[in-house]
């Protein structure tokens, strides 16, 4: 739609840049390699492992349920802000891990899954184990679960569009795709997936420029 409606493209962040066939079909390899061999199985496993949980009677209130998934998110940022920069910063961790999600200077949604496979139990565990951690209601478990893939697809789309949550969101509390886009046209800025507070405490807050990238 990108290449074909000019509305659309009017949102590009990197107008001039579009995802190759051959890019395509090596996300699209990997993250079906990585649903069969790691997702599946674990999911079959947690299905076996946990016993049957009864669903509860009553639904969370409107403010514990968004209070749940703004805390799981948040929890989640500080997670990924350390692991992300670890593997940044660790030439050998970059290398071996985290190497193959910055094979794409011009993210596009599919690079979302783009990952190894260490990176994507961690994070999965992460996003599994958050909820428990801080006992949310299995609603707002499920609603975290979807705000979180969505977030996740958004910072990689390659469009900023008038309805993306850092703009929703005021005062530039939340990163988005422009930000995320950053990261990866400038890999030692912007390591928090959501929300921009980590990286400006830290220093490594960068805002969006047409930069050349650096691999």
């Amino acid at each position: 739609m990108g290449d074909r409606w000019a509305w659309v493209q009017q949102f590009k962040i990197q107008p001039s840049r579009q995802p190759t066939a051959s890019k395509l079909l090596h996300c699209a390899g990997v993250t079906l390699y990585n649903h069969v061999f790691l997702v599946l199985p674990a999911s079959v496993a947690q299905w076996a492992w946990r016993p049957p949980v009864d669903l509860p009677d009553q639904a969370p209130s409107l403010l514990e349920l968004i209070a749940g998934v703004i805390g799981n998110l948040l929890l989640f940022d500080f997670q990924y802000f350390i692991w992300h920069l670890l593997h940044h910063r660790i030439r050998w961790l970059y290398v071996t891990f985290h190497a193959i999600h910055h094979e794409y200077s011009s993210p596009f949604a599919l690079a979302t899954q783009c990952l190894g496979g260490w990176e994507l139990v961690t994070v999965g565990f992460w996003t599994t184990l958050n909820p428990v951690i801080l006992r949310c209601h299995l609603l707002t478990t499920w609603a975290f679960m979807v705000v979180h893939v969505y977030v996740s697809i958004e910072d990689h789309c390659g469009y900023d569009f008038p309805w993306s949550t850092s703009r929703l969101i005021p005062f530039g509390i939340y990163g988005g795709p422009s930000k995320h886009d950053v990261h990866h046209q400038k890999p030692n800025t912007n390591f928090a997936p959501h929300f921009s507070h980590w990286d400006k405490i830290f220093g490594t807050h960068a805002e969006f420029s047409f930069c050349t990238p650096v691999k």
